[in-house]
């Protein structure tokens, strides 16, 4: 009974369902495994990176020194009490948290069970004022309007929006079938998240449990023809997606909104070399990406497109969804975005020596987040942004069209539904400057790779490059 109670409590280390008290710590029955194996006196971790990589479900297994720190950190050791000879005073402290986490289970249960709404954002910052313990505003960078004028959906989505279930059934009999021809690409088996030698193929092909996701079955999201339960349950998977595959959840951001680094960790950034920053950039880059693959598989209709068209999609898309996914973890009262644990200011970035591309960032981020979107409508956006049937070399972009006419479809719904129409327009506004900062950091790639040829070949992560890095793609990028 009392581990049954215990078990409320995520574990410490990677927060998956816990399975009792171990080593002195609430963990998981993998980082318990790991913690014993650790022990060993022929064992030694050593960290790649700077020793502090993120350590959660998904990221777990990506590097042994980091999650043996978080174990040690978090208190675990061999030589730890069992729960049945802890102190009276332990015993009780369990028991609050064990109760803590039972009632915050009761209130979601009671509340609508769906994510929670970007955190409110201070009214009248439009323009922003200047303030002396502020970042200050950053200059305009690239060349175009914030607010083109741009046409809404095609018309012929509209008969969808307006009939009755019956009526849509009866208009898209020919639509039924046109979904069902292709195959959907198995998924094979492979390794997970790695972002030393992952590339987009090998994604695509590994399933979600492989890499620390619940297991996802394509054909179960995907429907045949848009009904008003259809566009629905179209919705409500994306969103579903959503929620599982990023890296952060709104109440986690929420917690550390005020967590900013100190004068000398900033200036620790600042006095890296151009190349060790972007290294440094590109490594988490690639970890935001690989989320991002993981949704696009779950998009319903995006696994019935050939594997040449995914990639294509993920290679001119994944970039500008890693953009409208970055205004959530944005604090606009400070400029701020979060960054390897914290909050971080333009000012943490200098040696990328990419001035223009970060104030075009920055004012992107902030001004996604003046329209407050729900972690509901970010999700179908973000949906949207990637089946772009526009995108170069897709061998059959009437089938992307199809998939993304569902997806467009799911966001008016959405949109209808929060009385919100408005916001269609604005979001479509966006899309062009998305493009226009990707052309940007391609050619700020383009300039560092001139620079340090070696350190884009020996030390980028494999993936970066292969979404990024290769002439043909960069060629392609910058054009369209």
């Amino acid at each position: 009974m009392m581990r049954a109670q215990i078990e409320v409590i995520p574990c410490k280390i990677c927060g998956d369902k816990s399975s009792g008290v171990h080593y002195g710590v609430i963990t998981c029955e993998g980082c318990k495994g790991f913690f014993r194996r650790s022990q060993s006196s022929s064992v030694q971790y050593s960290c790649s990176r700077q020793s502090n990589c993120p350590i959660d479900r998904a990221s777990r297994n990506r590097c042994q020194s980091c999650r043996l720190k978080k174990c040690v950190a978090q208190g675990m050791s061999r030589d730890a009490v069992k729960f049945g000879r802890m102190s009276k005073r332990q015993r009780d402290s369990l028991f609050a948290e064990v109760e803590r986490h039972r009632q915050q289970q009761r209130l979601q249960a009671n509340s609508v069970q769906e994510p929670q709404p970007l955190p409110a954002y201070r009214t009248g910052k439009e323009p922003r004022e200047q303030s002396p313990h502020l970042i200050p505003p950053l200059p305009p960078a690239y060349p175009y309007s914030v607010e083109p004028e741009l046409q809404g959906c095609p018309p012929e989505v509209h008969p969808y929006l307006e009939c009755r279930i019956g009526e849509a059934q009866a208009q898209s009999l020919a639509y039924r079938g046109s979904h069902r021809r292709g195959e959907s690409n198995s998924l094979s088996a492979g390794r997970g998240f790695d972002s030393t030698r992952s590339t987009p193929e090998a994604i695509l092909n590994m399933s979600g449990s492989e890499i620390g996701f619940r297991p996802f079955d394509p054909e179960s999201s995907f429907f045949s023809y848009p009904t008003s339960l259809h566009i629905e349950d179209i919705s409500a998977s994306i969103i579903r997606s959503h929620r599982e595959t990023t890296q952060y959840r709104p109440e986690q951001l929420q917690a550390l909104r005020w967590k900013v680094f100190s004068r000398e960790e900033i200036h620790a950034y600042q006095s890296k070399s151009v190349d060790e920053m972007w290294q440094h950039c590109a490594v988490r880059l690639t970890d935001a990406v690989q989320y991002v693959v993981e949704f696009a598989k779950r998009i319903p209709g995006f696994r019935q497109l050939c594997q040449n068209d995914q990639i294509a999609l993920l290679k001119s898309g994944s970039m500008e969804v890693v953009l409208v996914r970055m205004s959530r973890m944005f604090n606009t009262e400070n400029n701020t975005v979060f960054f390897d644990g914290k909050f971080a200011g333009s000012e943490l970035f200098k040696s990328l020596a990419c001035g223009d591309l970060l104030a075009a960032v920055f004012d992107f981020a902030h001004n996604l987040c003046v329209l407050r979107l729900t972690e509901q409508q970010i999700a179908v956006f973000t949906a949207l942004v990637l089946l772009n049937a526009d995108r170069p070399c897709l061998e059959d972009r009437e089938r992307v069209q199809r998939v993304r006419r569902d997806v467009e479809l799911a966001l008016r719904h959405i949109l209808h539904r929060d009385n919100q129409e408005s916001l269609l327009h604005k979001l479509y506004q966006r899309v062009p400057v998305l493009k226009s900062l990707c052309a940007l950091h391609i050619e700020k790639l383009r300039w560092f790779r001139q620079l340090y040829p070696l350190t884009v070949h020996s030390l980028f992560p494999p993936l970066y490059k292969e979404l990024f890095g290769s002439d043909t793609d960069i060629l392609t990028l910058t054009s369209h």
